[in-house]
């Protein structure tokens, strides 16, 4: 059965304000399913876990739930899943949590092509310890990050190799083997940001030959919430502990902070509603997000290539990388006229974008420098007709 667009837009109820949202950057729109959930469990999951209590008892229930939802999503084992607030918070705990690993002598690898999330950590820990900090550059001409450099980064002092899977402001998509075979060549790991990928392709934990792989639930409909996932549960029991509780084991010794079990509950809703986008989709939940995540992609894929060709078509607009695998995530600047002005103009014609998004990325493109880029990205709700009033109304700024 062909993807069908228009009852995945009936599972959002926020679509009915009119506005054709294409800023899934700031978050994916809602599903009602998840907001059901999430308020429903505010009001019943009041208890902490570890009581002999029903309330507490489903609580316990629930955290199991997230860590089994995620271990679904990634196809690896819910004992390595480690939950939180957010992916910069998860990934700071991971730094600190290596710090040992990051001393003098020691080197970590980051991205220009990343989020502030997966490079600020790996700095400021390897400030604090003495580690030494390399770059790999993105192809100013097409927007890649060119899998030679990996090889010729990594030496035997490098400990960690911090990558994005996919660019949250050009869509472009990464070679992960590259990256995994230079590290794992001399005994590093492979920190892997999924988020902007993840609600555009499936993914696998053992096909992405990463260590650790981190994703934000609200990327793709859910709370926010972000889980950070080991491919061998057994490295974090070998990691400095972080939590407060000095009782705590697996999973639990990298989450600092208590809980927020409402919005678990709604990460597993989101799992859920992923796993749903094929009506035809069968089997377990992990089979059902594999068949559903793939036949959204495919629908996202073509619909991304009328974009950017839609884009091509308008003299004044620069779509800014050319990778050819990608997500459908776009930034493109407008000639003359500054992105914010841009945006503002969007708005008045009820299309929702972002302008400005801090990027390492954007910046060393000089982008900012010609009054900022636009960025655009598709959700499982867009259609050609959105795309088609997008275009419009950039062509009435020429």
């Amino acid at each position: 059965m062909a993807y069908d667009v228009a009852r995945v837009r009936g599972l959002f109820p926020s679509l009915g304000d009119g506005w054709i949202h294409l800023e899934p950057q700031a978050g994916m729109q809602i599903p009602d399913s998840v907001a059901t959930t999430v308020s429903k469990a505010f009001r019943g999951l009041v208890s902490s876990p570890g009581g002999v209590y029903p309330a507490a008892q489903q609580t316990a229930k629930i955290v199991q739930a997230a860590r089994a939802a995620i271990g679904d999503l990634l196809g690896s084992d819910p004992r390595g899943v480690v939950l939180g607030g957010s992916r910069g918070e998860l990934l700071g705990v991971l730094a600190e949590a290596m710090g040992r690993r990051l001393g003098l002598g020691r080197e970590v690898i980051v991205s220009r092509l990343d989020d502030e999330a997966n490079i600020a950590p790996w700095i400021r820990t390897a400030d604090l310890y003495g580690a030494s900090v390399k770059w790999v550059e993105v192809d100013i001409e097409d927007g890649q990050l060119p899998a030679w450099q990996f090889a010729q980064l990594v030496t035997p002092a490098t400990s960690v190799l911090a990558v994005t899977l996919a660019s949250s402001v050009i869509g472009t998509m990464i070679d992960v083997k590259a990256a995994a075979d230079a590290v794992h060549s001399v005994g590093g790991l492979l920190v892997l940001d999924a988020t902007s990928a993840a609600p555009y392709v499936g993914l696998d934990i053992e096909d992405l030959h990463a260590d650790v792989v981190v994703v934000s639930a609200e990327r793709w409909g859910g709370p926010r919430a972000a889980a950070m996932a080991f491919k061998d549960p057994g490295l974090i029991e070998r990691l400095r502990p972080m939590s407060l509780d000095p009782t705590a084991r697996g999973p639990e010794r990298l989450e600092v902070e208590t809980h927020q079990h409402a919005m678990l509950a709604g990460v597993v809703a989101s799992v859920e509603y992923l796993a749903g986008l094929d009506e035809a989709a069968a089997g377990t939940r992990r089979e059902r997000l594999v068949q559903s995540i793939d036949a959204m992609a495919d629908y996202e894929q073509r619909l991304l290539y009328y974009l950017i060709n839609s884009l091509e078509q308008l003299n004044s607009v620069r779509v800014i990388g050319r990778a050819p695998v990608r997500v459908p995530t776009v930034s493109f600047t407008v000639a003359d006229i500054p992105g914010d002005k841009v945006v503002r103009r969007l708005a008045d014609n009820g299309i929702c974008a972002l302008a400005d998004i801090p990027s390492r990325l954007l910046s060393g493109l000089g982008v900012h420098d010609v009054g900022g880029a636009v960025t655009i990205g598709l959700g499982p709700y867009s259609t050609p007709y959105e795309v088609d009033q997008l275009v419009r109304a950039l062509g009435s700024l020429g």
